[in-house]
Parts: structure tokens; C-alpha cells; sequence
């Protein structure tokens, strides 16, 4: 794990979650290009978090939800937030029937994944680390599919994948 850097002041840091039948972090990984659109995020706060605040450059790290939960990966955000097209496609299973005008009023932006983690980090290994309290992911009731880290949460969780990990 020595590609991605420990915090910096010029970027933000967040969690996206997937479900891995739907889209994995190998399905990320094995694209031309370790790159796509994150996109299908029906969620006004997860969206407007991809709209007005994700950057380029921003990381962020990729979340397996589902049966066996835990961060699998490090992505960049490497395109800001633009419209996104599925919610206006009606053969796509992230079609809104609500957009009438043919313009889409949900947001993606452009992910590039650029580590696996060394290991898994389990949700229930997070849980048990008091420096992780405050993150989103595990609070009651936060569902959100973008989420905000913070830095010494980013860090934390780096240093949880390098444990174990002979590195």
C-alpha cells in the first residue's frame, strides 16, 4: 500500500458504497482504463454531494455493501459532477420516470480506481475502532451511498489495511 498518500489539505475524502452483485470493485477494476461513471445514485444528498462538493483529485474509498460489508479499494475522482444520463433512459434499471423534461437532474461524477486494499476492513473492525465513531458509514440509520470522511478517518482506515497485511 504505497500508492495512495496519507491526507492532504487540498482534498476531500469520502466512501461510496455498492453493492458487489451489482457493481464491484474488481468489476471497477477490470474496466479499460480502471475507470467509470458513478452513476444511479437517487439520493438528493449523495447527489448533491457529487454536484457541488466531490473535486478532481478528491479520494475516495470503495464500499461493498450487502452480505459481507467492508472497504475493499481506493478510487480518484477524476471527472466532477455532470448530469447523469441513466436517469433519463428508460431501458436503464436507474431510470426516473419523475424527469419529464429529458434533462437529468441526478449527478455522477467520474471514478478511477487506483488500489486495493491490502485487506478487507470489515464493517464490525470498524465499529470497534474508537477513532472511526464519528464517520458516517456508522452511525444509526445512514444509509447514504456517498458519504464524507473525514482525515483522520481516511488515515485510520489506511492504517487498519496495512495491519495484518505484512506491510
Amino acid at each position: 500500500m504505497t500508492k495512495v498518500a496519507q491526507t492532504s489539505r487540498d482534498r476531500q475524502y469520502w466512501l461510496l458504497k455498492s453493492e458487489p452483485e451489482s457493481f464491484s470493485f474488481d468489476d471497477l477494476w477490470n474496466l479499460p482504463g480502471r475507470t467509470t461513471g458513478w452513476d444511479g445514485v437517487r439520493n438528493y444528498q449523495a447527489r448533491n454531494y457529487m454536484r457541488d462538493e466531490m473535486k478532481k483529485g478528491d479520494l475516495a474509498f470503495f464500499y461493498h455493501s450487502g452480505a459481507d460489508p467492508g472497504i475493499v479499494g481506493v478510487v480518484e475522482i477524476v471527472r466532477e459532477g455532470y448530469p447523469d444520463a441513466t436517469a433519463v433512459d428508460p431501458k436503464d434499471p436507474h431510470y426516473d420516470p419523475r424527469t419529464k423534461t429529458g434533462e437529468s437532474s441526478w449527478s455522477q461524477v467520474d471514478v478511477h480506481a487506483i488500489e486495493r486494499l491490502p485487506r478487507p476492513i470489515s464493517l464490525g473492525e470498524m465499529r470497534r475502532k474508537p477513532e472511526l465513531e464519528g464517520m458516517p458509514l456508522l452511525q444509526k440509520g445512514n444509509r447514504l451511498s456517498v458519504q464524507k470522511v473525514g482525515a483522520a478517518e481516511w488515515n485510520a482506515v489506511l492504517a487498519l489495511a496495512k495491519q495484518g497485511s505484512g506491510e
